[in-house]
């Protein structure tokens, strides 16, 4: 074969050299057409420069809006409903507290609460405060939740009623402030209402939001002010949220799409409306706030609008303008199910990872025309999407390579791991300016002729499932934790209704095999996982197995 590709190149470089200088002019004009067709995308598709109010923090843009419509409902639950200048008075009155406890710039505070308008407040709270929030789900077990607070360096902790006692109760989490912002706020009441001086530069840190780890441990990506507000201002430049919009909170805080469900509205005037804790999964329950509450605009992960579409009163949800789809690929399929089910609403596509500050492309489904695959789209405002080869060159369009971003949106890295900050984070290639960095997703792509960027896949081990990000490694990294298990591997298994499953597989390492032996140790492995992992990283099968 090499002697063929060898005898084709030399009679190739035979025929050029025996055209005449015009057939060669000619060959050169065409050779460089090709070249610039098939690079054309990748040279600019990335002139994302645009301005926006860099100078500003997300607390001081809540702030802002506040100004312009004080007497505004601006956080609704269930009948439970507050206007902007209630919520300012009182995330005013928890800042002045948090300052007066030591929080400050670069300060990391934990909270830990259920879905409700306390949730909001602490939030915009802390950032008052001029500290960054970390969130914790209440449903993780408190090996979890420890391992977060003592990895993130958090020495405070809002919570409230019972969670605040499962917390004091648990050694692990001795030397962290533990604050139930119900039992406690007579403390926070007695601080004044009047916003704070700023005291942090969009630089700063402004919440960092912990996701799966292949090593065995989560870790917690670190995000600035800077990077959130260029996504929002993008966001409100894109989809014009007004007065008479209501976004539905229905998404984790500890999920970074939740990000955007809180601020955005709240700098914009629109109403959030937060969901009752557990609701996202109930498609009765979110038919009837949507009805109820005028929904406008709300989130899903594409594997949870497929199994809400059928939902019987969707297509009584009328006030829907606009459903985002990101955290998994959107398939044509699930796109054209939802024109036939809800013609009227704008449907778009949004790629992003939590070190990029939630999203970096957007792709509108309202284009049109039949697609084999849903592509992710373009990058956003100030920020750069490159398909790279293994020595991170450009490859040409069409050819599948790794995704790597770029631009302001970028998280100043891992907490706690530098080593993992400078394998993902590498200095950028493509950059004029000195010390840009890029991302290394681990997610394969490629550029097709319109410019779009197309999903393909992983690059690694790490999976999607319900939009959680899962390195399967962490999940077996915790399996051979327990004296029973020899080996395992832990894949994913998709169902005939298109819902994707964890199984693990094991290898007992006293060969117990099966039956009641069996059993038991898949019960131990259970229980085993529950005290450190949370729910959503469970696999729902085991398969014990003689040998791997």
């Amino acid at each position: 074969m090499d002697g063929e590709i060898l005898s084709a190149m030399s009679a190739l470089s035979t025929r050029i050299a025996n055209l005449t200088s015009e057939q060669r002019r000619v060959l050169e004009q065409r050779l460089r057409s090709a070249v610039a067709a098939v690079m054309r995308p990748l040279l600019t598709g990335n002139d994302t420069s645009v301005s926006y109010p860099e100078h500003r923090c997300l607390h001081e843009m809540v702030e802002r809006q506040v100004g312009r419509s004080p007497d505004a409902v601006a956080v609704v639950f269930e009948r439970e409903r507050i206007t902007y200048r209630e919520l300012n008075n009182r995330a005013n009155q928890l800042a002045h507290f948090l300052r007066a406890s030591g929080v400050g710039p670069e300060v990391v505070v934990g909270i830990c609460l259920e879905r409700s308008i306390e949730m909001v407040v602490g939030l915009l709270g802390i950032l008052k405060a001029g500290g960054a929030y970390l969130p914790i789900d209440p449903s993780y077990p408190l090996e979890r939740i420890s391992f977060m607070a003592r990895d993130g360096g958090i020495r405070l902790l809002l919570t409230e009623g019972e969670l605040a006692d499962r917390f004091n109760l648990n050694g692990e989490m001795q030397g962290l402030y533990v604050f139930p912002m119900d039992a406690s706020w007579e403390q926070v009441a007695a601080f004044p209402t009047t916003n704070l001086p700023n005291r942090v530069s969009p630089d700063n840190l402004a919440y960092v939001i912990y996701t799966s780890g292949s090593t065995g441990r989560p870790k917690g990506s670190m995000l600035h002010h800077r990077g959130i507000c260029n996504r929002l201002v993008w966001m409100q430049h894109a989809y014009q949220l007004g007065a008479t919009d209501a976004v539905l909170q229905k998404t984790s805080f500890s999920f970074d799409v939740s990000v955007w469900e809180f601020f955005w509205p709240l700098m914009t005037g629109a109403r959030l409306v937060m969901a009752l804790p557990g609701g996202h999964r109930d498609g009765a329950y979110l038919v009837e706030v949507i009805r109820r509450e005028r929904i406008t605009v709300l989130h899903f992960v594409p594997s949870m609008l497929q199994a809400w579409l059928p939902e019987r009163g969707v297509e009584e949800c009328r006030s829907l303008r606009l459903v985002v789809c990101s955290g998994e690929a959107l398939g044509a399929g699930l796109r054209r199910r939802v024109e036939e089910r809800m013609g009227w609403v704008e449907l778009e596509n949004l790629y992003g990872p939590t070190e990029a500050s939630v999203d970096v492309t957007r792709w509108s489904c309202r284009l049109g025309g039949e697609v084999e695959e849903v592509p992710i789209g373009r990058p956003i405002w100030n920020t750069q999407m490159y398909v790279l080869g293994r020595e991170q060159e450009l490859v040409p369009v069409g050819v599948a390579g790794e995704l790597y971003i770029g631009g302001v949106q970028l998280a100043r890295g891992y907490a706690g791991r530098p080593d993992l900050t400078a394998e993902r984070f590498l200095p950028h290639p493509y950059s004029r300016q000195a010390g840009e960095r890029m991302y290394r997703t681990g997610d394969v792509g490629r550029y097709l002729a319109s410019g779009e960027v197309e999903y393909l896949g992983r690059a690694d081990e790490q999976v999607k499932i319900r939009g959680y990000r899962i390195e399967l490694g962490e999940i077996e990294a915790v399996l051979r934790e327990h004296g029973g298990v020899r080996q395992c591997v832990v894949s994913v298994r998709e169902e005939r209704s298109g819902q994707q499953q964890l199984v693990g597989y094991v290898v007992a390492a006293d060969a117990a095999g099966a039956g009641g032996a069996g059993a038991a140790l898949t019960g131990e492995l259970r229980e085993h996982l529950r005290r450190s992992l949370p729910e959503y990283m469970a696999p729902s099968a085991f398969v014990l197995l003689e040998r791997m």
